[in-house]
């Protein structure tokens, strides 16, 4: 219950963090990107990835 809980917080983190940083790339480029799904889809990835990594290691040590 408790993994649950803390990959569904994780998933909302995800999700508004990967916003905050696709918003805070097209204001430094000056432009909204073409693809914007992709790069959002890409931003979310590697957060993701690095994030459940994180989580593990947290779990189990390794």
């Amino acid at each position: 219950m408790v993994e649950l809980i803390l990959f569904t917080l994780a998933g909302i983190a995800l999700y508004f963090t990967a916003d905050w940083v696709l918003r805070w790339l097209e204001r430094a480029r000056g432009r909204p990107f073409a693809y914007r799904q992709v790069v959002y889809f890409v931003i979310i990835l590697v957060l993701a990835l690095g994030l459940f990594r994180l989580i593990n290691y947290v779990q189990t040590g390794t």
